[in-house]
C-alpha cells in the first residue's frame, strides 16, 4: 500500500463498516479452487490494516457457487448494494472485479452508488474512490475487461462443444434409466430401477443406429 492509497481512507470511512464480498462462479470451483476462496477471505486483513476494527468487517458470502453474469439471483450482491445505498459501507472489498460482477450494468450501478454514498472500493491491486475521475475510469476499464473475459470463456467452451459434435463425439445428458456404454451407444441402465414405461420408449428418440438394448 502506498501513502497515496492510505490517504483515500478517511475517518468518515472508518466510522462505517467494511464489506467483503466473496464469490465463486460454480460449486465445482468452490471445492476445487480453494486457494482463490481463501485469498478472498484474507482480504479481511487488508481492511484491518487500513484501520477498520475486526467487528466492523462484514463478510457476505451467500453467493458462493453462483455466476456473476447477473445480479438477479445473487441475494448477497443485492444486500451489498443495499448496504452501500443506506450509507452503512465505508469500503467494499472483492479480490477482483469479476468476483463482484461480470455484468457491465451491475458493475457500473455499483460504482455509481459507491460514488454517491462516498464508499471506497478495494481489490487485490489497491484502493479506489469511485467519486474521483481517474479511479472511476480505471474501475470502469476493469469491468469492461472482466466482461470480455467472460465472453472469451463462453466462446471457448462453445467452440469445444461444437467441435465434439462435428466429430460425432458429443454426449448429451440422457433421461433417467439410460446410459452410454463403452462405445458411446445408448443403453438401458441395468443397475437402475426402471419405471414400467421405460421399455416402451421408441428407439427413434436416440436414433436406431445408436441404441442398443431398446425395443
Amino acid at each position: 500500500m502506498t501513502d497515496q492509497t492510505h490517504a483515500k481512507v478517511q475517518a468518515r470511512h472508518l466510522k462505517r463498516n467494511a464489506y467483503l464480498y466473496v464469490r465463486q462462479s460454480t460449486l465445482r470451483q468452490l471445492f476445487e479452487n480453494t486457494e482463490s476462496t481463501e485469498r478472498q477471505y484474507n482480504l479481511r486483513q487488508r481492511a484491518i490494516a487500513l484501520g477498520w476494527q475486526t467487528d466492523q468487517v462484514v463478510v457476505i458470502d451467500s453467493d458462493l457457487g453462483l455466476s456473476g453474469a447477473s445480479s438477479v439471483d445473487r441475494q448477497g450482491f443485492q444486500r451489498l448494494v443495499a448496504e452501500v445505498s443506506l450509507g452503512r459501507a465505508g469500503i467494499v472489498m472483492g479480490l477482483e472485479v469479476s468476483r463482484l460482477a461480470r455484468n457491465s450494468t451491475d458493475w457500473h450501478r455499483l460504482l455509481e452508488i459507491c460514488a454517491l454514498a462516498d464508499c471506497l472500493i478495494l481489490d487485490e491491486d489497491g484502493v479506489y474512490d469511485p467519486a474521483h475521475f481517474n479511479d472511476r475510469l480505471l474501475l470502469g476499464l476493469k469491468g469492461t475487461m472482466s466482461k470480455a473475459e467472460l465472453h472469451v470463456m463462453r466462446a471457448r467452451l462453445r467452440g469445444g462443444i461444437l467441435n465434439k459434435a462435428r466429430r460425432g463425439e458429443l454426449e448429451m445428458r440422457l433421461p433417467i434409466g439410460f446410459v452410454y456404454d463403452t462405445e458411446s451407444r445408448v443403453r438401458l441402465d441395468s443397475d437402475a430401477q426402471h419405471p414400467a414405461s421405460l421399455p416402451h420408449v421408441s428407439a427413434h428418440r436416440f436414433g436406431h443406429s445408436n441404441c442398443q438394448g431398446l425395443p
